[in-house]
């Protein structure tokens, strides 16, 4: 089938396109390459064409309609909870105004799915845990905010207009091609300053816990998604809490280097705790995660041995 991919330059967006292209679809990747998104030309996979266009651009309709895609996978985003605490503006003109100007030109293009990036952040601080998706969504940031209002307008356009969607409450997802430069994404800044010898930052207390999911294991449940999970939102985690500072031992433990640590007060947005339940999804999408924590790290520091993102 032809797929649309928003943010298709980026991180989790090209390990998903990459996936695309093996499974035999035909795939147009969409990025703007912002300096804080981490997107970066050499990331989309051979077998995807790339447009370099931003979602909020009118010349979306354009390309909507010459290419007809029958699925949107919508990735693009700003994803920084940091950013967004310090701009919010910015963070609603991106994830919400940009993505109505992707249902919108979807709708008229007569596209059948979206398939959207969503956050475990939209949860908060859960009063228990695991997060399932029955825990109520309580977001603390700008960013976990918009992410929320996406999925009310999600299910808008699909009572409006007929536009299917499926919905994936990510939790942090970690691998090759993540930015080690940017303000998301612990374990791929601290795979920088190791393989570089330096220090780390680490906020609060280090003892605060993520659920990590490896990139591999998502862009494998994009694939997934294409066709199962109409019109519901569904948790992806591993079902584990991992903290920042275990993220600092298993590193220790893969690079034989132990970084001078820094402790720096907790960042604006942050919550304390997380931990998803995947149970609906392995029901009814078959999706579960493979790839251990160690196992993903590993590959994510052999990835970077090669050489950095300049």
């Amino acid at each position: 089938m032809r797929i649309i991919v928003t943010g298709g330059a980026g991180f989790i967006g090209s390990h998903i396109a990459e996936a695309y292209c093996a499974a035999g679809h035909e795939v147009i990747v969409l990025d703007s390459l912002w300096a804080h998104g981490g997107g970066r030309r050499d990331n989309v996979p051979a077998g995807a064409s790339f447009i370099h266009l931003d979602i909020r651009d009118q010349g979306l309709e354009r390309i909507f309609r010459e290419f007809s895609p029958e699925v949107v996978s919508h990735h693009a985003a700003q994803h920084s909870v940091a950013i967004s605490a310090r701009d919010p503006r910015l963070d609603a003109d991106v994830n919400v105004l940009g993505l109505i100007n992707v249902l919108d030109t979807a709708v008229k293009a007569g596209v059948r799915k979206v398939v959207f990036a969503s956050s475990g952040a939209t949860f908060g601080e859960p009063e228990r845990l695991p997060i399932t998706e029955a825990t109520p969504q309580l977001p603390e940031s700008p960013y976990a905010i918009t992410k929320m209002i996406a999925e009310h307008y999600l299910r808008f356009y699909k009572a409006q207009h007929g536009l299917d969607f499926t919905s994936l409450r990510y939790g942090n997802v970690y691998g090759p091609r993540q930015d080690p430069s940017g303000e998301a994404g612990v374990i791929a800044i601290f795979i920088g300053r190791f393989l570089a010898e330096q220090g780390v930052k680490i906020f609060w207390d280090g003892e605060q816990t993520r659920d990590y999911v490896y990139a591999g294991d998502i862009a494998a449940l994009n694939v997934i998604a294409l066709d199962r999970g109409s019109g519901k939102c569904y948790g992806i985690g591993t079902n584990t809490k991992t903290s920042v500072n275990k993220i600092y031992r298993t590193l220790v433990e893969v690079t034989g280097f132990a970084a001078p640590m820094e402790y720096l007060p907790k960042r604006a947005g942050d919550v304390r705790d997380a931990q998803i339940d995947s149970a609906l999804a392995k029901k009814e999408l078959g999706w579960e995660p493979k790839t251990t924590l160690l196992e993903g790290m590993k590959a994510t520091v052999a990835y970077f041995r090669v050489g950095l993102p300049e």
